[in-house]
């Protein structure tokens, strides 16, 4: 794999700026400056995953219909399905040493790369607001404020500051998530379990296809869309670092939290609807209080509530700037980005975050489930695409240099990638059932959502064999050149 030709530090400005704000953006890190252990991405992605956003996911398969059994179930086949397809993301990092989107040029072309992107970005404003919301109730119950305004304000002040300081106190953040995060849903979980006859909300409702699919939709589609940025997190370690173990790492700790979080959504949304606990419909934050027995002992459980969500809205931030720094220098040619326009990148984004916070609709869970439906329909054919094109099309091998040069192997647009990106999501769209719409075919499927089903298999049938066929015709191209050069 060639190198890039972004400046070397020399080691004492590197300790100095590790112990101030991170000085790489979407160039590659060099060999002298990796560290750190696979374990470190176990820590980071169960804290982004064991937070309040993930109990509202799990929640949502109950309230939406599903028995909470076959819900927990359910999104047990999604959070494995997803997250493997997340963790194979993230194995790219320690060999190629780049954001995952900056890879991503390698498939689609320099500027091709910027037509996901600007999902990248929408998705990751739409999080942090949803993010900001639910932090912002559990600031406000910290510090007894009856002002909705100052939670979020707060809240996402928080999360800019320490965007903007970079990978490092992101990583020691997650490692504090981390540790609440357990005691804290170990506690809850003990709990629902002694207070409560949970038999009550299972096995209440027969299965259902339709029902179980949204379950197992929803926490497929959660793990999906950490895949644009999570290779962002693994790109640090030494480079010799095993694919397999950050693979199992970061699908360890992303599904077990992630399934923990969400397990105990769907009780308390079980126990909600069947008038037992409280309602959690309508005050989600306070209902977690409420269950931990109210005082100090709930006063911990927002603090938990507010440290994990901080963990996953740094790491939406983060990668907003790596999104807009890949975007932006397609047409710089540049590789490198400087700290100041990353902090104005973050900023940016926090203020469009909180902006829609501030005036989100009272109906929150139905938007929200709408909304990691549709990001899922956008994403599934980007990862595809993605990971056959890596461990497949190029078996693992990508020109560094070239993916800054839009005159290079990469090209501006890769029409292979685009048009089967495009088929990919169009070929969804009857298979949706949302609230906005609801394709022809779902009526044909008593109602039952497999619109990302469809485009994993149409996009890897379309794409996989017109890639291979693709680079075998370049290749062929560039031996006769070699060959007619001598």
């Amino acid at each position: 794999m060639e190198q890039n030709t972004s400046r070397n530090l020399s080691p004492g400005s590197v300790t100095m700026a590790a112990a101030t704000l991170e000085i790489r953006s979407i160039d590659r890190v060099p060999s002298g400056e990796r560290h750190g252990s696979p374990w470190s991405q176990f820590t980071l992605w169960f804290g982004a995953n064991a937070q309040i956003t993930a109990i509202v996911d799990g929640a949502l398969a109950v309230v939406f219909g599903a028995d909470a059994f076959w819900a927990i179930i359910g999104l047990l086949v999604g959070n494995l399905l997803g997250g493997a397809v997340m963790a194979l993301h993230s194995a790219q990092g320690p060999s190629l040493g780049l954001p995952q989107m900056i890879s991503s040029r390698a498939q689609f072309g320099v500027y091709g790369a910027i037509i996901p992107l600007v999902f990248v970005i929408l998705m990751y404003i739409g999080f942090a607001a949803t993010g900001t919301v639910l932090s912002g109730q559990a600031i406000n119950l910290i510090i007894g404020s009856d002002n909705r305004s100052v939670g979020i304000i707060v809240f996402g002040a928080l999360t800019a500051v320490l965007a903007i300081m970079g990978y490092r106190y992101i990583h020691a953040l997650g490692r504090v998530a981390t540790v609440l995060g357990l005691t804290g849903f170990a506690y809850l979980t003990f709990v629902i379990l002694t207070r409560y006859d949970i038999s009550q909300v299972l096995f209440t409702k027969p299965f259902e296809i339709s029902t179980f699919l949204i379950s197992v939709s929803v926490a497929a589609g959660w793990q999906l869309t950490f895949g644009p940025y999570v290779a962002d997190y693994s790109r640090y370690l030494p480079e010799d670092t095993s694919a397999k173990r950050t693979f199992w790492y970061t699908f360890a700790g992303s599904t077990l939290g992630a399934q923990w979080a969400m397990t105990l959504g769907a009780l308390a949304g079980g126990l909600s609807a069947a008038g037992l606990g409280g309602s959690f419909l309508k005050n989600q934050v306070g209902y977690m209080g409420d269950l931990a027995g109210g005082g100090l002992l709930a006063l911990g459980i927002y603090i938990m509530i507010v440290t994990g969500k901080l963990t996953v809205n740094c790491l939406n931030a983060y990668g907003s700037f790596m999104c807009s720094a890949t975007i932006s220098t397609a047409f710089s040619r540049r590789n490198t980005v400087r700290p100041a326009v990353r902090a104005v990148s973050v900023l940016v984004v926090i203020a469009l975050s909180v902006i829609v916070a501030l005036v989100a609709s009272a109906d929150f869970l139905n938007l929200f489930k709408n909304f990691i439906l549709l990001l899922l329909m956008v994403f599934t054919p980007w990862s595809v695409i993605n990971l056959i094109d890596y461990y497949k099309v190029s078996g693992h091998r990508i020109d560094v240099a070239a993916l800054y040069d839009p005159d290079g192997r990469y090209g501006s647009w890769n029409a292979v990638a685009l048009v089967s990106y495009a088929i990919g999501i169009l070929v969804q769209i009857p298979f949706l059932s949302q609230a906005l719409y609801t394709g022809p075919l779902t009526a044909y499927l008593g109602g039952t959502d497999i619109s990302w089903i469809v485009g994993i298999v149409v996009t890897a049938a379309v794409y996989w064999p017109w890639a291979t066929a693709a680079k075998r015709s370049r290749e062929l191209r560039e031996r006769e050149g070699a060959t007619s050069a001598v």
